[in-house]
C-alpha cells in the first residue's frame, strides 16, 4: 500500500539484519527497536504512540525466553507483529446495524477530505452486503454539493434525497421518514464540512444527532494530512463522540503516521479505508491484515477477496476447461487483463502477496498504461486473428498497431507475451499443477 511503502521498507531493512542470527543480545535488539523508532517517527506516526509502542515492544523482546530462542530475530518480528495489531485496534470493527430500522449513518468531516465521494464509496459496498441505502444530502453549503451526491448516488445505485438549500436538521428528518415508507434500511447523511473545526459546524452537527436516531457516527479523514488527521479526530471524538473513522487517500503519496497513530489517541477504530478513486476503492479495516502488510508479510485474505469480487466462477470454469483442451486464445487473454483491472491497482495487489516486499524491484513498478496497451492491441485485431493468434503475420500486425496507434514491436511483444504464458500454462497441464 503506497502510503506505508517507506515504512514497510525502513522496517524490512532493519529486520533483514537480525532474521536469521542465531544469537542476539539485549543491546542489539534495543539499538533495533531504536531504528524502529526513527522509522516510525519518520512516518509521521505521533511520537507518544511511537515511543509508548517501543517500550512495550522492547520490553517483551529483550526476556530471556527470547533471547534464548533458536529463532531469536523471528521471535521480535512475532512480537513488533502483535503490537501492531494492537496498535491498529486488535479486530476488525464492523459497522452496526440499529434495532430500529433504518440505521442512520452520520458521515463528518473537514471540507476536502473525500467525504461526499466516500459517502457513495460506503453505499455501494453496503449494498453488496444486501443493504438498501439512501444518500441524504445534507451540505447545503458547498455549490455543487448536492449535485456531486447525486452523482455518486447513481454510480453507487443507490437512492437519493435532497430538499436543497433548507435547515440541514430538517432535510435529515425528512430523509429517515422518507427511507422509512420507501423500504430503505440504512440512510447515509452527508453533511456539511468546514475548512476548519468551528463552533458553527459543531453545533449544526450535534442538532442533526439530536434530532434522528444515529446509530453510526462515522469521521472521514484525509491520511495525507499527517498528525493534523489525528488532530481533527481526537476534537470531533470529544464534540461528538464519534464511533469510527474512515481513512482516505490510503493510495497517494502518504507516510501512513495518521493511520497507526488514530486508535492510540482517541480510542476509536478504523473502520474503512479507501484506497483508490473508483467506487468500489474501499476496503473495511482489518488491524491484523494492515499490520502484515506494513511489515512486507502481504496481505493473502484481502487478496483472495478482491479475486472472488472480480473473476466471475462461470468465466473461471471454462477459462480452465479451454486451458486443459489448449484452446486459450486471445479472447482469454484480454478477459484476463479485464478481470484482473476489476481488482484495483496492481501495484497494490502485488504488495499484497507474501515475500514482495523482499524482492529485489528498485523503483520498478507494475506498468498499468502497457496493461492498457496490451488491451487496445487485442480489441484492434479480428475475431478471426483473436481466436487464431498463428495467422498473425507482418502485413497482419502492422495493420494492428497503426489501428491502435502503436508500434509493430509492441504487437510482437505481447504476442510473444501470449506464446510464453500458453507455454506455461501447457507445461503446468502436464504436471498436474492446475485445479482440474
Amino acid at each position: 500500500m503506497a502510503a506505508f511503502a517507506n515504512l514497510t521498507d525502513r522496517i524490512n531493512h532493519i529486520f533483514a539484519k537480525m532474521r536469521n542470527r542465531g544469537a542476539l543480545t539485549a543491546l542489539e535488539i534495543k539499538q533495533a527497536m531504536r531504528e524502529v523508532r526513527v522509522a516510525l517517527l519518520e512516518a509521521d506516526v505521533n511520537y507518544t504512540v511511537a515511543k509508548d509502542f517501543i517500550n512495550k515492544v522492547t520490553e517483551l523482546a529483550v526476556g530471556e525466553e527470547i533471547l534464548k530462542s533458536l529463532t531469536p530475530g523471528q521471535q521480535v518480528i512475532k512480537i513488533v507483529n502483535e503490537q501492531l495489531i494492537e496498535l491498529l485496534g486488535s479486530t476488525q470493527s464492523k459497522l452496526g446495524v440499529s434495532s430500529k430500522l433504518p440505521t442512520v449513518i452520520l458521515m463528518c468531516g473537514l471540507q476536502g477530505a473525500g467525504k461526499t465521494t466516500m459517502c457513495g464509496k460506503l453505499a455501494m459496498y453496503l449494498q453488496k452486503q444486501g443493504k438498501r441505502v439512501l444518500l441524504c444530502a445534507d451540505d447545503i453549503y458547498r455549490p455543487a454539493a448536492i449535485k456531486q451526491l447525486e452523482i455518486v448516488a447513481g454510480k453507487a445505485k443507490a437512492g437519493f434525497f435532497e430538499m436543497g438549500q433548507s435547515n440541514p436538521t430538517k432535510i435529515a428528518q425528512s430523509a429517515v421518514a422518507y427511507a422509512e415508507k420507501n423500504g430503505f434500511d440504512t440512510v447515509i447523511v452527508d453533511t456539511a464540512g468546514r475548512l476548519h473545526i468551528n463552533e458553527e459546524l459543531m453545533n449544526e452537527l450535534k442538532a442533526i444527532k439530536k434530532a434522528v436516531n444515529v446509530y453510526e457516527t462515522l469521521l472521514v479523514v484525509d491520511s495525507m494530512t499527517g498528525q493534523d488527521a489525528v488532530n481533527v479526530a481526537k476534537t470531533f471524538d470529544e464534540q461528538l463522540e464519534i464511533t469510527g473513522v474512515i481513512m482516505t487517500k490510503l493510495d497517494g503519496d502518504t507516510r501512513g503516521g495518521a493511520t497507526l497513530s488514530i486508535k492510540a489517541v482517541t480510542g476509536k477504530p478504523i473502520k474503512f479505508v479507501g484506497t483508490g478513486e473508483k467506487m468500489e476503492d474501499i476496503e473495511p479495516f482489518h488491524p491484523d491484515r494492515m499490520a502484515s502488510r506494513i511489515l512486507g508479510m502481504g496481505d493473502v485474505l484481502t487478496l483472495i477477496e478482491k479475486a472472488q469480487t472480480a473473476i466471475d466462477e462461470e468465466q473461471a470454469i471454462k477459462l480452465a476447461k479451454k486451458i486443459k483442451e489448449s484452446n486459450f486464445d486471445l479472447n482469454d487473454y484480454l478477459q484476463q487483463f479485464e478481470q484482473v483491472a476489476k481488482m484495483g491497482d496492481l501495484n497494490d495487489i502485488v504488495g499484497m502477496i507474501p515475500g514482495s516486499s523482499r524482492l529485489k524491484l528498485g523503483d520498478k513498478k507494475v506498468d498499468e498504461e502497457q496493461i492498457k496497451r496490451n488491451k487496445a492491441i487485442i480489441q484492434s485485431m479480428t475475431k478471426e486473428e483473436r481466436s487464431n493468434p498463428k495467422i498473425l503475420n507482418y502485413s497482419r500486425r502492422k495493420r494492428i498497431a497503426k489501428g491502435c496507434g502503436l508500434q509493430v514491436q509492441d504487437v510482437n511483444r505481447l504476442i510473444k507475451q501470449f506464446d510464453q504464458a500458453c507455454d506455461m500454462m501447457k507445461k503446468m497441464t502436464k504436471s498436474k499443477r492446475l485445479p482440474f
